[in-house]
């Protein structure tokens, strides 16, 4: 039936329908669900690499605040995260000062998409730290960032996951369940994907870094 021959309130409706439909697709491409619009390789630039692996686990029995210099500058303190190795080691003006252990979701490869459990690789940032009433600390990562949606839609493009795929969010740092340090003793990888530290561990890091903070993940 043609437009001019429709009824105002079937116009309105049908208005309305594409204008939903259009919020709907561009609201899913943003947030990655939607493949782009393009037949074009894409091609993702490599993980830059901020930190140089200490060559031994700096696992001090002192407080980080004993090892930071007096009135340390919250700017110059970053973190490595080393999955295979199981290791997370703050840094402070590029040199490694404490290492703690930690466990993942699957520690094997790099995340791609919503619900594969796997740790997000590369450089991130802090972008808020707050208390969690199940796991201690919560520091958020600001996953999924410009390098990981690149990877989430060429994964898409070379059929590595699904084209509907979400790349998934809410990735952070946190602690364990209350009387549950076995799980990271243990190396038992229980979270979604999330770096996960002993509750004394996380609290202690929570307490020098910053929103801003750097956060490397390395394989």
């Amino acid at each position: 039936m043609p437009f001019k021959n429709l009824k105002p309130s079937h116009l309105r409706a049908l208005t309305l329908a594409i204008a939903g439909f259009g919020l709907i697709s561009w609201v899913a491409l943003k947030r990655g669900i939607l493949p782009p619009l393009s037949l074009t390789p894409m091609t993702c630039p490599p993980d830059e690499t901020l930190h140089v692996p200490p060559t031994r686990a700096e696992n001090s029995q002192r407080l980080i605040t004993q090892l930071l210099p007096s009135n340390f500058d919250t700017s110059k303190i970053s973190i490595l995260i080393e999955k295979s190795k199981h290791r997370l080691t703050l840094y402070y003006n590029q040199k490694p000062i404490k290492s703690y252990p930690v466990v993942f979701g699957d520690p094997q490869g790099d995340k791609r998409r919503e619900g594969d459990r796997k740790t997000p690789e590369g450089i991130f940032r802090i972008q808020d730290k707050y208390p969690h009433p199940s796991w201690s600390k919560f520091l958020w990562l600001d996953y999924p960032n410009a390098q990981s949606q690149c990877k989430h839609q060429q994964s898409k493009q070379q059929g590595e996951i699904p084209p509907f795929s979400g790349i998934g969010g809410e990735v952070g740092i946190h602690g364990v369940p209350t009387g549950q340090d076995s799980l990271v003793e243990n190396r038992t990888h229980w979270t979604l994907g999330c770096p996960a530290l002993k509750n004394k561990d996380v609290d202690e890091i929570y307490n020098v870094v910053k929103v801003g903070t750097i956060v490397e993940i390395i394989p």
